[in-house]
């Protein structure tokens, strides 16, 4: 039925007069599902089992400290003074199990708090929800991504120090490194570092603690792929992965003595990729570290001159209109579905993006390295369990291909604020039992009620 103009209009007489008293109105209403899920998942328990003894005689729990961060920033909060935009929020109260909320000054103390011992242990709650995931998932391989990022800092904050900081350049930074597992879409492991670290030379300890976590927490049998770039080209980082029995793929620096522009300049066949990428395969003989690998190295079609990179100090690779890349592998994928493979690292860029601006990773609560160590454990943790809490409700499924992107598609942290977590309600009482009137949108009303059965029935 067509409707009148007039019927479409509402007149809008005067400015509505602000008030600031009535009890039951949330912003957080989603928060209530998330809390199902939490609580579905034991994360209660695991907080109390890995934290609990390490903060005794506090006048908060360490389980409702914990949630409080996780709902702050989980819900959009990039700041510890964000909580007071939280005072009194019926639904955040009960997230938390908590009266009445901390002060801001609360929350940076209990940060300022962490030391190496409950850091550590607030990293392994983060390995037990990635360890569930894993076995929940049925995976027998993993591709692991392994890169990290800068995090620019104040002048006086502890830890930090210039380094690699291309957009900031003067400026102080961390340079955490990271573990990704692209089938889950979760971070398996993350360690804070100084800005001037390389991270070739740093990373063979934290692969290593990679290696150890995996192999405590989860099943035997799980092969693992690694996929890195080429600050990773290293000896000692080879020999490690010859160790493990792990499979690697790494991109191959154009270093001069490794002779990779003369055996490009000497090609005259290569084999078709796709209609602007072509390959071919060869054998690097790395005698001073005993090991021959295989190396696949491509072009790629470009319609302009590429600038030249300042990390290739030695030379440009690019001549002309072509790019060169060359990757180094102990697998078997062909060249076709190589170049898929190493593609499907951008995933862990993007990762970092959500984290930046969805998570507050980049934020910078204390002057102290261990609290901002511990904010960005609980960044990634929170960015981890809303993965989690996805695929176990309303993200579909999606067929695998050659990138090993993750076995779900998930929503971006801002669409699941706006369709969920982030929705206004308020807490009613008919009939003296504790309702959330989430108003009479027929989609809201849609997707709850999705998610809420979809918990019902994991439960």
């Amino acid at each position: 039925m067509r409707l009148r103009r007039a019927d479409l209009k509402s007149r809008v007489n005067a400015n509505l007069v602000l008030r600031y008293q009535s009890k039951g109105i949330t912003s957080f209403a989603g928060l209530e599902l998330f809390r199902r899920y939490l609580n579905l998942v034991k994360l209660p328990g695991l907080i109390r089992d890995r934290l609990g003894s390490l903060f005794i005689g506090r006048d908060f729990s360490v389980v409702s400290m914990v949630m409080l961060l996780l709902g702050l920033i989980t819900s959009g909060g990039r700041r510890v003074h964000h909580l007071g935009y939280m005072e009194h929020d019926p639904v955040i109260l009960r997230f938390t199990g908590l009266a009445r909320l901390p002060s801001t000054r609360t929350i940076g103390r209990w940060l300022a708090a962490f030391d190496e011992k409950r850091t550590s242990a607030l990293r392994s709650i983060n390995s037990r929800i990635v360890a569930d995931s894993l076995h929940g998932s049925g995976l027998k391989a993993l591709t692991v991504d392994v890169d990290g990022t800068v995090v620019s800092t104040g002048l006086k904050v502890s830890g930090s120090a210039r380094g690699f900081n291309p957009h900031n350049r003067k400026r102080p930074s961390y340079y955490p490194i990271s573990a990704y597992g692209a089938e889950l879409g979760q971070i398996i492991r993350l360690e804070n570092r100084a800005g001037n670290i390389h991270d070739g030379k740093a990373s063979l300890g934290f692969l290593q603690r990679v290696f150890d976590q995996l192999r405590d927490e989860t099943e035997a049998g799980l092969r693992l792929c690694f996929r890195m770039d080429g600050a990773f080209f290293r000896e000692d980082i080879l020999e490690l992965f010859d160790l493990e029995q792990a499979q690697f793929t790494i991109k191959v620096p154009f270093w001069r003595y490794l002779n990779l522009q003369e055996r490009i300049t000497a090609r005259h066949r290569w084999q078709p990729v796709s209609s602007d990428v072509n390959c071919f395969e060869t054998v690097l003989e790395m005698n001073g570290w005993g090991q021959q690998l295989r190396v696949v190295i491509y072009r790629k079609r470009v319609h302009h001159e590429s600038r030249k990179n300042y990390q290739l100090d030695l030379f440009d690779p690019n001549t002309g209109h072509w790019e060169y890349s060359a990757v180094a592998t102990n697998t078997e994928l062909s060249g076709s579905v190589l170049w898929s493979f190493m593609s499907g690292r951008s995933a862990h860029e993007k990762v970092y993006g959500e984290l930046k601006t969805g998570f507050a990773f980049d934020s910078i609560p204390s002057l102290q390295e261990q609290a901002n160590t511990a904010w960005q454990l609980f960044s990634v943790l929170s960015f981890n369990l809303s993965r989690a809490f996805q695929a176990a409700t309303i993200a579909p499924k999606r067929a695998s291909d050659d990138k090993r992107t993750t076995l779900y598609r998930f929503s971006a942290i801002h669409t699941l604020r706006y369709k969920l977590l982030n929705r206004a309600g308020v807490i009613t009482f008919p009939q003296g039992r504790a309702t959330l009137d989430l108003g009479a949108a027929p989609m809201v009303k849609t997707f709850f009620e999705e998610v809420r059965h979809k918990l019902e029935k994991a439960a």
